[in-house]
């Protein structure tokens, strides 16, 4: 008799599949030096987020001596919607707020300073738009 492997709960493949995974693109001081980085690792780091229904969005961090500052734009097109966005560092939500996209272009844009925790960092900026609209972008600063 062949004894079977259980298979895995469907929630549990499906979560798997929506989590974009981390993305490390881009490092470099930006030309200025390694700008707090020290040691030769990268302070700044640039990926490309995912998003449904026409929208775009990058996600940039820079590591400095007073912290990490958090870069999350979405392009849509379309001004004058409002958009929620959260900003997860290492699991736990850094900040959130709502903000507008700008006419004419469209384009929502936050930046905000977060605390620094030493190490290598997971951040992940979610923004969430009208009609359902999702953007995430996620990336590993490293430590």
């Amino acid at each position: 008799m062949t004894r079977r492997r259980p298979l895995l709960p469907l929630p549990a493949v499906l979560l798997v599949l929506a989590v974009p995974p981390a993305a490390r693109a881009d490092h470099g001081s930006g030309g200025g030096g390694d700008a707090g980085g020290g040691g030769g690792r990268p302070s700044q780091v640039r990926v490309a987020g995912t998003c449904g229904k026409g929208a775009s969005a990058k996600l940039e961090l820079k590591r400095d001596d007073t912290g990490i500052e958090v870069r999350f734009e979405v392009d849509r097109r379309r001004g004058g919607e409002t958009w929620r966005v959260v900003l997860v560092q290492e699991g736990q939500v850094a900040w959130r707020g709502r903000g507008p996209t700008g006419a004419p272009g469209g384009s929502l844009r936050v930046t905000r300073r977060i605390r620094d925790l030493g190490g290598a960092e997971r951040i992940t900026a979610r923004g969430a738009g009208p009609g359902g609209i999702t953007c995430v972008a996620s990336a590993i600063l490293p430590g």
